[in-house]
């Protein structure tokens, strides 16, 4: 069964409790707020021939085949690979599926996660099927990113913002999933994944806090002269670029935010906050400004899966940032 997250169970019964089911949810929200977990979860009552009160049962004909991933009246439409397009032909498969009869006589239920990951083709594929779903099925749509969305797609569905954790949910959340964890480590994880207990947990099991102590490591040796722009992008190889470009991103943020406004408070995580100040204090603005631009121009190209040369990428992220200081 789906994992069940605090910061969801008002939203959960307002939507188990119904009597009558729109033909297309849009979840939206963040990523790492929990949002496939909840489609999960109703994808799961909706298809129960037993429910208990506001979940599936999970005993039932229906639900032994849910989990075993067999279930007829069941699709589950995302990227082939991760990060890449929906394709217009898995949208095809979807629509021939959503004008099939229930083989187990309820409904057909289908999950699309992210639905911004269809292209203008794939997501004219599916209007038809979101204007009018055949007999009783119910389509799922979960987006990280409603803004990306055709209008038409939108327009479609009942929209649905899924709730963020509080601060204190956030944390009462981790301690409970990282018992062994030290206060400290679980405060720093949270500040790393911006306030997301989910994605914490997520980036704690990618080994995040050991990435992060090898890369301001090797921005202090950088900066220092200790070490070469070529040597840090080889020693990094265990990083994600992306992750890489997120981090460098916001500390050049943090440097011109202190420019300007010698806010201390401001000056992100503990690991580098000396080292934020010392090159507001010994860098031009201009050149923060532009290395900061070139940064986000970079970063736009990893994210859009561009075919770029790690290594190069870095020497040159790495050469920007090591001449900083020194252009007062």
């Amino acid at each position: 069964m789906a994992e069940a997250y605090p910061w969801q169970e008002a939203l959960w019964q307002q939507l188990a409790g119904r009597a009558q089911h729109a033909h297309a949810y849009l979840l939206h929200g963040p990523q790492g707020t929990g949002k496939r977990a909840l489609a999960e979860r109703l994808m799961a009552r909706l298809l129960c021939q037993q429910p208990r009160d506001t979940d599936a049962c999970g005993q039932c004909k229906s639900c032994l085949l849910l989990k075993a991933g067999t279930h007829p009246d069941n699709f589950i439409l995302e990227p082939e690979e991760a990060d890449k397009p929906i394709k217009v032909d898995q949208v095809r498969e979807l629509v021939a599926f959503v004008v099939q009869t229930a083989q187990l006589g309820g409904r057909k239920v289908v999950l699309i996660e992210p639905v911004e990951a269809m292209n203008i083709n794939a997501a004219n594929a599916l209007l038809k099927s979101l204007e009018e779903p055949s007999g009783d099925t119910v389509l799922l749509l979960v987006s990280h990113q409603p803004s990306r969305l055709l209008p038409t797609v939108k327009s479609r569905c009942q929209q649905i913002a899924c709730p963020l954790p509080s601060q204190a949910q956030s944390q009462a959340w981790l301690a409970s999933a990282l018992p062994d964890a030290e206060e400290h480590e679980r405060q720093e994880l949270l500040a790393l994944a911006s306030g997301s207990a989910l994605m914490a947990l997520s980036l704690h099991q990618q080994g995040v806090r050991e990435q992060r102590a090898l890369v301001v490591e090797g921005v202090k040796k950088l900066l220092k002269q200790q070490q070469s722009p070529s040597q840090l992008a080889e020693a990094w190889n265990g990083v994600p670029l992306l992750r890489l470009f997120d981090w460098f991103c916001e500390w050049s943020q943090r440097v011109l935010r202190y420019q300007l406004t010698q806010d201390e408070q401001g000056l992100g995580l503990a690991d580098m906050r000396k080292v934020v100040q010392y090159l507001a204090q010994k860098s031009r603005q201009a050149s923060v400004l532009d290395t900061q631009t070139w940064i986000l121009d970079q970063r736009q190209k990893v994210l859009g899966k561009a075919n770029l040369n790690r290594a190069l990428l870095l020497e040159a992220l790495l050469a920007q940032w090591a001449q900083l200081p020194g252009t007062r």
